[in-house]
């Protein structure tokens, strides 16, 4: 059936629709709602979220920040079902090796690495708790509904979203229980897709936010949650490490945090600047925790949930314009994370309340649909501007002088930074991370260790543990451009890296008499965005697969 056969869509009309109940977008919310009860005026605030409740696909680390949730919500830590109760006690660094490790002193740290006064939990039940505090003030959410396309009016304008159409078949046809998607129009929408969104990628483009920028920079994040035994256990417990199992030009880390209830979270994160085609995110993780330094920790344990998210990490030379005709971009749709610090729902937090307020009096003065620039001139001043400025620097210094000279040198431009000078200027990205890539007859293969299932697993038992499901006959939503260019380039230059860089085996090349085919198992999708980012080619787009679909992060 073609567009045209289609019936129309129903619609409902708002003063702000916001695209996306994570952190950025509740706060969003909530501080209009909260504007509008301190003016008394009445503002229509609905968020639409794809996941199948807010919080199911919200994935981070996470030590988390209270400075945003503490000018959201004043008085939240008295609350009796406060989300965040572990506080850090003790915080560690470490520089390993094959066989050991070296703690870094705490004195040689940069301050703002400190984590004292930082909160261990789930920023997943923290965007919940977030939603219940949206919902008693007035907003409206629909999760389980995918914003799947930007409306705009004849003049060019955003004037809200549709939802993706339910109960297409894998052909694009309608099934017997087949529901038309919903137009959301708004006055003003806001967009907190959270990481490499597929509606801000297009917006990014339509409107040239990126014109004068760098390049937007991206690392692959990713996570188990443990049980572990009770004498294994410190509450409060922060430890950060880098150097092995990676090699001394590809960046990345990894962390333990030590929540309530004998809960342990355990992540690992690369860059997705990597040039060796060969190298596999997952299966590196899975080698960090057999270092000697962590893998005492989780004997006795048990893996409990398993889950991966592309995390932004070009920080302040790399946001976009943050503001256009009818819209604003909020939290990691316009990158706010500071990479050094691992942290980034301090500033979805604090970008949500920002462009609230500057949304606030275009809305009461009756205005609609034009650009409200004021957020945009606004945010390097702000605490937001700041926190990035400060760290602007220690992103390009790793890339361009690898792990052994690039974090000292990264380590001395912030601890210039807190006397307000740098020697190294601002610093430029250069490449994408696609464009990083090297072909496959530069390396040679790496051969990882077969998975225990004890301490290591293989993806396939990871993802299950994720609560992945997508219905199996919908469209595939991950759209190949040119599967000629795919087998010519991805597969022959460059060794079907997808396969690797993927953490949850959506993609394969299998061999056959007619040659490789690309095998896309799309039901296997985390919702990371990484082949979105890391093709060498470009050649794949991630889009929204039917509302619901994808992860159910527990406690994540």
């Amino acid at each position: 059936m073609t567009e045209a056969e289609l019936p129309e869509r129903e619609g409902m009309d708002y003063d702000v629709v916001v695209v996306g109940a994570g952190p950025a977008g509740l706060a969003t919310a909530i501080r209009l709602k909260q504007l509008a009860e301190e003016k008394g005026a009445d503002i229509s605030v609905v968020v639409v979220e794809k996941g199948s409740e807010a919080g199911a696909h919200i994935l981070s680390g996470a030590v988390i920040d209270p400075i945003g949730l503490d000018r959201l919500l004043p008085g939240w830590r008295e609350e009796s079902d406060a989300p965040l109760v572990t506080q850090v006690t003790d915080d560690r660094f470490y520089l390993l090796g094959p066989a050991g490790g070296i703690r870094l002193p705490n004195f040689a740290m940069p301050p703002l690495m400190n984590n004292h006064g930082n909160y261990i939990g789930s920023l997943g039940n923290v965007v919940r708790w977030l939603a219940q505090k949206a919902e008693a003030v007035g907003v409206e959410i629909y999760p389980g509904f995918a914003a799947s396309e930007v409306l705009y009016d004849d003049n060019g304008a955003v004037r809200g979203v549709a939802t993706g159409d339910m109960g297409v078949d894998r052909e694009g046809q309608p099934k017997g229980e087949f529901t038309r998607g919903m137009e959301l129009r708004g006055r003003y929408t806001v967009f907190a897709e959270g990481a490499r969104g597929h509606l801000t990628k297009r917006l990014i483009a339509r409107f040239g936010l990126d014109a004068g920028r760098e390049p937007p920079k991206f690392g692959i994040g990713l996570k188990e949650l443990w049980k572990v035994a009770p004498e294994k256990h410190q509450p409060g417990l922060v430890q950060h490490a880098f150097g092995w199992p990676l090699d001394g030009k590809t960046g990345g880390g990894a962390f333990l945090y030590h929540m309530e209830d004998c809960q342990v979270m355990v992540g690992f994160v690369v860059h997705l600047n990597y040039q060796n085609p060969y190298l596999s995110p997952f299966d590196e993780f899975q080698r960090f925790k057999t270092h000697p330094t962590f893998r005492d920790t989780f004997e006795g344990g048990k893996r409990i949930s398993y889950g991966a998210r592309a995390i932004t990490e070009g920080g302040y030379q790399s946001v976009p314009r943050l503001s256009f005709p009818g819209g604003v971009l909020v939290g990691c749709a316009a990158g706010f994370v500071n990479v050094p610090r691992i942290k980034g729902s301090h500033n979805a937090v604090l970008s949500g309340m920002l462009a609230a307020e500057h949304l606030f009096g275009p809305l009461v003065e009756g205005r609609g649909y034009d650009e409200v620039s004021s957020y945009e001139a606004a945010w390097r001043a702000s605490d937001v501007g700041r926190d990035l400025h400060r760290v602007r620097n220690v992103k390009p210094l790793w890339s361009r002088f690898g792990t052994y000279l690039g974090i000292p040198l990264g380590a001395l431009d912030m601890w210039t930074n807190t006397l307000g000078f740098s020697f190294f200027g601002t610093q430029k990205h250069g490449k994408t991370d696609a464009a990083s890539l090297k072909p496959a007859s530069e390396f040679k293969p790496i051969a990882y260790p077969k998975p225990d299932g004890v301490l290591t697993f293989d993806k396939l038992s990871s993802v299950f543990i994720s609560n992945t499901n997508h219905e199996e006959d919908q469209p595939v939503h991950l759209k190949v451009r040119d599967l000629d260019l795919q087998k010519r380039s991805e597969h022959d230059v460059f060794a079907g890296p997808s396969n690797r860089y993927c953490p949850a085996g959506v993609y394969e090349w299998v061999e056959e008499a007619s040659g490789p085919r690309f095998q896309i198992n799309a039901q296997n999708c985390v919702h990371c965005k990484t082949c979105d980012i890391k093709d060498p080619n470009q050649n794949i787009d991630w889009t929204a697969p039917e509302g619901g679909g994808g992860p159910n992060y527990p406690n994540m």
